[in-house]
């Protein structure tokens, strides 16, 4: 295998080059579903925004736009890699927007090129950063391997000082995505091969940004902050290139762009009080500008980055009925919210703009909701930039896989990828400890409770939830964890849901959305569709906060704006008769969850934000042209309800 490897290698390195002139042009696909961002979206202004706002710097370079392409058959290892196609990044081959859309032909993997020029500091470092690709690669810098990545859900970077040069450059990516392959435990969420019902198209490739920064030779590599609502501050600095032991730290807060605070550390540790601190919430999201410096010894400045901070509490107390709420910054908030799975039609994965994620959200805010559940799925960064400046509460699901089979029972105890759902409605006093579940279950022995997963598969899994929680931990807006969903490749639960208590306190911990629940972590969660339910009888549910994580679903059908009219449509309970009777359904779900709420549920999660592929239980169309509620039709229902304000 080591031999094989060394042989890929160079054969990357030796591999011709076909001239520009016999790529196929990029264009978009027609006769697909555009949104209007998309219909905008050109080589020249695709993703031009600064992709990571909680730690930004003045100097760096977008690598987005039109790179050289192709697909090469996985065991041809000896074939001269033709580029032969044009392809718009940071949009996956099976978008439109990618110029391509077509899917990943099986046992095939992708090659990308990008030449470009480049005058790197030669007194310091140069930083290859991704914010996503999906889902193992290698890559090459002028022909030297700089770096693999596995997983394709999360930013990574490559230190490329030893191979960028001056003047033109080129990079090469070798991608490979499996998706649900059978025994590859990708972390996939929505993607499946066979897209179906509840199930969506394949994102293969680079989904997110690329980009090139210059630091200097030490550098501020991660910052990791909390700020809570006593005024207390707390920052720690990561540092590439050396420890903290001759350098200075320096930290200034501003407020309005009035500086609150100046101090200065020589420990990679900073704790700071503020006095009449303003908080973020979700009526009022402040945000201080945080300024980090470097300096050496004597005063001068190596590096400085720039971030901002949200002061806030979570908490949760019970009610005067006894019932557990949570809390913001000391005051009982129920979380309301709609199922987010993130997906649009021309970007699949990547939405077309950040424009367009802006739409998405100020929608909701204006709707009257107050959360949004990010389900199996991790958005840009930006996203969570505008969670944060917009004030809304984000849930946020660890992407799930599996085997990559969609086997829901199996003759031997562990090996279906998804095992047994085991609603909470089904629980009773009367159910026993089992051995190997230290969760009430059923007496039958044949019952699966988790799936089996191998040492090598947990170990990417725990790796990329580790990660997906240090990317967005310092943003105020995400407040809970939820590391499995309705058993989708559920395994180990107790160990990672201890793991998750540990790392971070700070947020609640939702440890299966609609079970399999197991005692631990702050919530017990229901699904039912399309009227919400919870078993308010189970005293096992007493000691945690009682949500209802998915419920309605109600579908209405858009002529015009459907993603694929040969397709059987997906909604719950049923199609409607009319519009009227698709809008009085919503109201009557909303209302039943107002009576669930005053008997002791804490939050609850409307399916969904827009219709994705066929289905068709958005509160707007696919491609956004279309709103089934307007904002203020939304808010007088939610208000009127007693769910928003």
């Amino acid at each position: 295998m080591l031999k094989h490897n060394y042989v890929l290698i160079f054969i990357a390195l030796t591999m011709s080059i076909v001239s520009a002139s016999c790529l196929a042009k990029w264009q978009k696909p027609v006769g697909v579903m555009y949104t209007s961002w998309g219909e905008q979206v050109t080589p020249e202004n695709s993703w031009t925004e600064y992709p990571r706002p909680q730690m930004e710097r003045e100097n760096w370079t977008n690598l987005n736009g039109l790179w050289q392409f192709a697909t090469v058959d996985a065991s041809k290892f000896a074939q001269t890699i033709v580029y032969d196609q044009d392809i718009l990044v940071p949009f996956v081959m099976e978008s439109p927007l990618s110029g391509i859309g077509e899917r990943l032909p099986q046992g095939h993997v992708m090659w990308y090129q990008k030449r470009f020029e480049y005058a790197p500091n030669q007194q310091g470092r140069t930083l290859l950063n991704f914010e996503g690709v999906d889902y193992s690669c290698r890559v090459w810098v002028n022909g030297i391997h700089v770096g693999t990545h596995t997983g394709g859900n999360l930013p990574f970077s490559f230190d490329v000082t030893h191979a960028i040069k001056q003047g033109q450059n080129t990079i090469k990516l070798r991608v490979i995505d499996e998706t649900d392959a059978a025994d590859r435990y990708q972390l996939r969420g929505k993607q499946k091969v066979d897209n179906h019902s509840i199930w969506y198209t394949p994102s293969s490739g680079i989904w997110q940004t690329v980009w090139l920064e210059d630091v200097p030779n030490t550098y501020i590599e991660s910052l990791r902050m909390q700020a809570d609502m006593n005024g207390q501050f707390f920052l720690s600095a990561e540092l590439g290139g050396a420890d903290l032991s001759q350098y200075h730290i320096a930290l200034e807060l501003l407020l309005a762009d009035k500086t609150v605070h100046k101090s200065m550390s020589t420990h990679s540790q900073m704790q700071i009080t503020l006095d009449n601190v303003e908080l973020w919430s979700v009526k009022s999201p402040t945000l201080y500008t945080v300024k980090v410096t470097l300096q050496d010894k004597a005063g001068n400045v190596l590096d400085e980055v720039q971030s901002y901070a949200g002061f806030r509490r979570l908490g949760k107390e019970k009610d005067e009925a006894g019932d557990w709420r949570f809390t913001l910054n000391g005051e009982q908030v129920f979380h309301w919210g709609p199922l987010d799975q993130g997906w649009w039609p021309d970007g699949l994965l990547n939405p077309p703009s950040d424009e367009a994620m802006v739409f998405d959200l100020q929608y909701l805010k204006a709707a009257g909701f107050n959360m949004v559940r990010k389900h199996k799925k991790v958005e840009p960064r930006r996203y969570y930039y505008h969670t944060d400046r917009l004030g809304l509460l984000v849930w946020q699901d660890h992407v799930s896989g599996g085997r990559g089979e969609t086997d829901f029972s199996s003759s031997v105890e562990g090996e279906a990828e998804w095992p047994q759902w085991k609603r909470l409605e089904s629980l009773s006093e009367s159910w026993k400890p089992r051995p190997h579940y230290p969760v009430l279950y059923a007496n039958r022995e044949t019952d699966i409770v988790e799936a089996h997963w191998p040492d090598w598969a947990h170990a990417q899994f725990m790796l990329e939830l580790k990660t997906m929680i240090d990317t967005l931990y310092n943003h105020p807006s995400v407040v809970l964890w939820t590391t499995f969903n309705e058993r989708w490749g559920q395994h180990r639960t107790m160990e990672v849901g201890r793991w998750v208590e540990q790392y971070d306190p700070s947020r609640y911990l939702n440890i299966a959305s609609g079970g399999n629940f197991f005692p631990i972590g702050d919530v017990a969660d229901q699904h039912d569709y399309p009227n919400p339910s919870f078993p308010l009888d189970v005293p096992l549910y007493n000691d945690y906060v009682k949500v209802v994580g998915e419920f309605g679903g109600h579908g209405w059908q858009v002529e015009g704006h459907q993603w694929d009219t040969n397709k059987d449509i997906m909604v719950y309970g049923g199609t409607p008769k009319n519009n009227a009777d698709f809008k009085q359904r919503y109201k009557n779900t909303i209302e039943m969850l107002a009576d669930l709420k005053a008997k002791g549920i804490a939050a609850g999660v409307y399916t969904q934000t827009s219709d994705v592929e066929i289905e068709l239980n958005g509160l707007m169309t696919y491609d956004r042209k279309y709103l089934k509620f307007t904002a203020q039709e939304l808010k007088t229902i939610h208000q009127n309800a007693g769910l928003s304000k």
